[in-house]
């Protein structure tokens, strides 16, 4: 396996810059709003540093250098060339490690990648609250009086965000790429003008600066790396969404578009505190005149929603991957365009979002009180990424032992030390998205763990499959149609077939066992959908096989079946699902609360006919208890 990625080759150049304007409103949403509280916090967040000449230098040196390293080198020169099949993310980082069959220890690689999945999360929840609060903290500057509105208007903002998601974003998103240009290009422009004011600012780059904030004040230099990092947040977006843009779009549109534009940010920001530290209450829209601070707030609330529905839209897109790789129970998944496969809408996720999130803004009540609880999800998963990624090199590229390992561990001791300094803001508010992390981590792992344990306690109680085909299918009477039995085991038979032969006491003509297997890799073509083999006399073993980031569909799949009798009827085929009630006993496993939380979960997800799109008038579904 190389460290080539298909997505650069699927995206021609003609598409380059239609695709790198995407980008830039899809990808850069995030980090693209930072500029409107990192600087703010680094110097009058929990840990306030002197507005002077040493320490506005430092932050910058320590900004410019972060961005350089975290998201240029790391994730646009390095991760980013860690495709699967062209899709990028934490979950696809997995797969790629595990399909591989080079790694022996797979469980504690498993894990890292569902610990940075759930720490996702967090930073989903977090994202919307403390970018829209940002922006709408700019009518402060308007006017004092107006500081009452600026917790409801946000709050009607984020209802009003998440109230449209089911409509899809199709049509919002044409506009997406060309509205953060222009916020970008404003941001940019509006640093030109502050770098004015003192050009010695552009001196704030030399590493020199970063190296003597940490001689001058080690302490505080060490916590103020807990804002600095907030400079960064939305890094792991240039990742996960690489699938949809292509590894050479993102980076086109990072290093000319949304890197130069932020830097001039930083920097006029900078030296505008250096000619009035009195703006450090917000130095963002500081820099504006008078005149323009209402349009860009109202331009910087749009700049944050879009951020807003990107990590929104990646919640559903990580949801659904969980799902398929087996992480979640069957949840319904909406698709809000024909055309864009990756356009999706998850219910339960956006509710449970949008509660999340309104609390968050309800109980923090400012971008400040936010900003000690942002950064440690974001951290936390950049560290796990740097360990994947070090799996990676050494083990299935194979680079050059000393140059790997000076590599990895330079990003290890820098995304370490911005984890390590953020763990200090737990008591702040830091505890929020680890709280999170922890619930989905545990929901995650037990639905994974619980799966399996079904599957052993059904393949202990499975009788084989040739010895029922041989003692059934001559003494059972057959009757006419085709029997669908659809079973999570390729082995053994299933129980809704043993179940219907017993309360039944026929066969029909044609039984197909089919099992739907969904491999690591984000795409199956359709010429490899179908694993097909003849068991006995009209009995006929199917395996189709999707991609995590596929939609099954068993009926269009079944359609194109040519090698197991005549083609397939639906309104002459029945599909049998079995249904197990769990019950919790004292079996080795699992404890008993989280047989119980899987149990649950099992009770409340998506029906198997809903998920697998079988109609609803030719299912028919067997049930059985079963001890976990």
């Amino acid at each position: 396996m190389t460290d080539t990625t298909h997505s650069s080759s699927e995206h021609g150049s003609g598409k380059m810059l239609p695709l790198a304007l995407g980008a830039i409103g899809v990808v850069f949403g995030d980090i693209g709003t930072s500029p409107l509280y990192s600087l703010k916090e680094s110097f009058a967040g929990p840990h306030p540093l002197a507005i002077d000449r040493p320490h506005i230098f430092g932050v910058l040196s320590l900004i410019f250098w972060t961005m350089t390293l975290v998201v240029t080198i790391k994730y646009v020169l390095v991760t980013m060339r860690a495709d699967n099949d062209g899709e990028g993310g934490s979950l696809a980082l997995l797969a790629l490690i595990v399909r591989s069959g080079k790694i022996k220890w797979t469980k504690g690689i498993v894990l890292l990648g569902v610990l940075a999945t759930a720490l996702f999360y967090g930073d989903a929840i977090i994202t919307p609250a403390i970018s829209v609060l940002s922006a709408v903290e700019g009518l402060e500057i308007v006017g004092p009086s107006f500081a009452q509105w600026v917790v409801p208007i946000s709050i009607v903002i984020l209802i009003g965000l998440f109230l449209i998601q089911s409509y899809g974003t199709a049509k919002v998103g044409i506009i997406f790429g060309p509205v953060m240009l222009f916020y970008f290009l404003i941001i940019g422009i509006m640093g030109l003008s502050g770098i004015l004011r003192d050009p010695s600012i552009l001196a704030a780059i030399n590493p020199w600066w970063a190296l003597n904030f940490f001689l001058l004040d080690p302490k505080l230099a060490f916590l103020a790396l807990g804002s600095v990092v907030l400079a960064v947040t939305g890094a792991e977006a240039l990742y996960a969404d690489m699938g949809h843009f292509g590894r050479k779009s993102i980076s086109v549109a990072w290093l000319y578009v949304a890197f130069p534009c932020l830097l001039l940010n930083y920097l006029g920001q900078s030296a505008l505190l250096l000619d009035d530290p009195k703006a450090i209450d917000n130095p963002f829209f500081r820099l504006a005149p008078d005149w323009a601070q209402l349009p860009l707030i109202g331009l910087a609330t749009i700049a944050t929603v879009i951020a807003s529905q990107a990590v929104i839209s990646g919640a559903y897109s990580v949801t659904q991957q969980a799902v398929q790789l087996g992480f979640l129970p069957r949840l319904r998944i909406t698709h809000t365009s024909a055309s864009a496969a990756g356009q999706i809408y998850v219910p339960l996720v956006n509710w449970l979002l949008l509660i999340f999130v309104l609390m968050l803004v309800l109980t923090f009540k400012s971008s400040g009180n936010l900003a000690s609880a942002y950064g440690i999800a974001v951290t936390g998963t950049m560290v796990i990424t740097s360990l994947m990624v070090g799996i990676l090199v050494f083990t299935i590229w194979k680079w050059n032992k000393w140059a790997a390992g000076l590599l990895v561990g330079a990003f290890l001791i820098v995304d370490g030390a911005y984890f390590a300094s953020n763990v200090t803001k737990i008591p702040d508010g830091g505890w929020f998205p680890l709280l999170v992390g922890a619930c989905a981590f545990t929901v995650l792992t037990t639905w994974a763990t619980g799966r399996r344990l079904l599957r052993e306690r059904l393949f202990e109680s499975a009788m084989p499959l040739e010895l029922f085909i041989k003692t059934a299918s001559k003494s059972v009477r057959r009757v006419p149609g085709t029997a669908v039995f659809l079973s999570a085991s390729p082995e053994g038979a299933p129980p809704a077939l043993l179940h219907n032969l017993k309360h039944n006491k026929v066969l029909h003509e044609r039984i197909v066992i089919l099992t739907v297997k969904v491999m690591g890799r984000p795409h199956v073509d359709d010429a490899d959908r179908m694993e097909f083999t003849e068991l006995g006399p009209d009995f006929y073993r199917i395996v189709l096989k999707y991609g995590f980031m596929q939609e099954v569909d068993v009926p269009a799949a079944m359609a194109m079946a040519r090698e197991c009798g005549p083609p397939f009827k639906l309104m002459e085929t029945s599909f049998f699902l079995g249904r197990q009630t769990l019950v919790a006993s004292d079996k080795p496993g699992m404890a008993v609360w989280r047989e119980k939380l899987f149990a649950w979960m099992m009770r409340n997800a998506e029906s198997a006919m809903e998920f697998f799109k079988l109609p609803s008038n030719r299912v028919v579904e067997l049930g059985s208890q079963l001890e976990i």
